[in-house]
């Protein structure tokens, strides 16, 4: 019988974890505090930064909010994540995206504190796990990628020496979560497909798991999974449903797939809340860093 993978279950769990660390941090005289930049009123980015800061609630995080218009210039943007580079209570933030047409996303991502680096992503932080092969990695990791791993670890599932196929180049996910399952504390051998692949359906039939995160719905279709494969599902695409008269969210996994694999993800429910409990607990280990500094 195929196995679910509650992301849901398992980010509440991790919550727990991280708000008697939070108590505990407290109690030092330390508050974690997370940022978040939001640039102009793109609707799926305001309810997802409200996200955020409702999660920082439930832990007891300190919530610090920035937000531009969005006509704001590159340079306003540029002062206000020096702002929170500077603010002493803010120990990690991000900047929400995608940022306004015609804005240096990878020059504003640049000038983050690598320490406060809440998402993972600064090129600082990406070559430390490049260059940690043995994944003893003191710096933040990207959280979709990490959420993935503390999911497969709180289930139980070992990846040693297992054939791990990737769908989709991205940074998020596709091009970053190969370097964490290919450590040696994870030890997967990994296989990137995406646009250029030849064949790509060959190399998830030979897959023991299946990482899509392409953004394709329903592209894992059941024909090209092999029995007991284990099955992550990242993609987010809006679908017209023609019987209910409106916009559903599906994976790129159909769920026809489900009863062939040996575990999947739900999608909603499997890795976003994942990403989001990981972004709290880089918040409050650079916290964790800083009083550890201090002694």
């Amino acid at each position: 019988m195929s196995m679910k993978l509650d992301g849901k279950a398992v980010s509440a769990q991790i919550k727990d974890d991280l708000r008697e660390r939070v108590a505990n941090l407290k109690r030092q005289g330390a508050t974690p505090g997370l940022g978040t930049l939001l640039v102009g009123n793109d609707p799926g980015s305001v309810k997802y930064v409200a996200g955020k800061h409702s999660d920082c609630e439930e832990v007891g995080i300190r919530s610090i909010k920035r937000e531009l218009p969005e006509d704001a210039t590159f340079d306003q943007i540029a002062q206000a994540v020096r702002e929170l580079n500077d603010d002493p209570e803010c120990t990690g933030f991000i900047v929400q995206m995608p940022l306004p047409k015609g804005i240096d996303t990878n020059a504003i991502i640049g000038m983050i504190d690598p320490a406060k680096d809440a998402d993972g992503m600064h090129p600082y932080n990406l070559g430390e796990l490049v260059l940690h092969v043995r994944g003893d990695v003191s710096t933040p990791l990207p959280c979709t990628p990490r959420g993935i791993i503390e999911l497969f670890k709180a289930y139980g599932i070992d990846l040693d020496g297992k054939e791990v196929c990737v769908l989709g180049r991205g940074i998020t996910v596709g091009r970053t979560i190969g370097l964490l399952l290919a450590s040696r504390g994870v030890n997967a051998t990994v296989t990137l497909c995406h646009t250029g692949t030849k064949d790509v359906h060959k190399h998830m039939r030979r897959a023991d798991v299946i990482v899509a995160a392409m953004g394709v719905a329903g592209f894992v279709k059941p024909e090209d999974v092999k029995d007991g494969a284990v099955l992550v599902d990242v993609g987010v695409s809006r679908v017209f449903d023609e019987e209910a008269g409106r916009y559903r969210i599906k994976g790129d996994v159909d769920k026809a797939c489900y009863e062939k694999s040996a575990a999947y993800t739900p999608n909603p429910g499997g890795v976003g809340p994942m990403t989001r409990a990981m972004l709290l607990a880089n918040v409050v280990e650079a916290a964790e860093r800083q009083v550890a500094a201090r002694a």
